[in-house]
C-alpha cells in the first residue's frame, strides 16, 4: 500500500489532483473536510462528538479526527494507498497520524508538496469563489490570512516528513496535466 499526503496552501489544486490520483491509481481520498460533512450528514457517533465542537465554534480535537480517519482507512482496505488532504496541518497532527498508520501495519510514503506563489493563490481563490460562490475565497483579505495561517502552522509539517526523507516539493503551476505528471513522477519506485 502507498500512503500519500497531498499538501499545498488552500487553492494549490489539492483536491483536483487527489480525484486525477484517484482515478490513476485507485487510491482512496481522504478529505477532512469531507469526512466532516459526512460524519455529522449521516448522525454518526463520531459525527455527532464532531458537531458538537463546531457547534460550540471549537476545533475538533485530534484524537476524534483520528478515529474518523482510523474507520475510513479500516473501511477501505482493498485499495491501492490513501491520499490524506487536509490532514495532517500540525507537527502533533503528523505524529498522531504515523502512529495510527503504524498501529495498522502501514505507515505514510510520501507528503507531495505543491508549490504555488501567493499571488497565484489569491487568483486561484477568486476564481473559485466566483464560480463556486464560496464566500470564504471572496475576500482577499481572508485568503491571506489563511495563507499566513498555513505559512506558520502547516509547514512545519514538510519539514517534519522530511526528517524521514519522505517530503518533495512539486511545481504547482503549469495545466492540470503538466501538474499530474510530476506528482506521478514523485511517487514512482513508491
Amino acid at each position: 500500500m502507498v500512503n500519500l499526503i497531498l499538501f499545498g496552501p488552500p487553492g494549490s489544486g489539492k483536491g483536483t489532483q487527489a480525484k486525477k490520483l484517484v482515478e490513476k491509481y485507485n487510491f482512496f481520498h481522504i478529505s477532512t473536510g469531507d469526512m466532516f460533512r459526512y460524519e455529522m450528514g449521516n448522525n454518526t457517533p463520531l459525527g455527532q462528538k464532531a458537531k458538537e465542537y463546531i457547534t460550540a465554534g471549537n476545533l475538533v480535537p485530534d484524537s476524534l479526527v483520528i478515529e474518523m480517519l482510523k474507520q475510513r482507512v479500516i473501511q477501505n482496505k482493498g485499495v491501492y494507498g490513501f491520499i490524506f488532504d487536509g490532514f495532517p496541518r500540525t507537527i502533533p497532527q503528523a505524529d498522531a497520524l504515523d502512529k495510527l498508520m503504524n498501529s495498522l501495519g502501514q505507515s505514510i510514503n510520501k507528503l507531495v508538496a505543491l508549490d504555488v506563489d501567493d499571488q497565484e493563490i489569491i487568483n486561484r481563490l477568486q476564481e473559485r469563489a466566483k464560480i463556486e460562490g464560496r464566500s470564504d475565497d471572496a475576500n482577499v483579505e481572508t485568503v491571506k490570512n489563511r495563507i499566513e495561517v498555513y505559512k506558520q502552522n502547516t509547514t512545519p509539517v514538510y519539514d517534519y516528513y522530511s526528517n524521514f526523507n519522505k517530503s518533495a516539493k512539486v511545481n504547482g503551476l503549469g495545466s492540470l496535466d503538466e501538474v499530474f505528471d510530476r506528482i506521478c513522477t514523485e511517487l514512482e519506485g513508491l
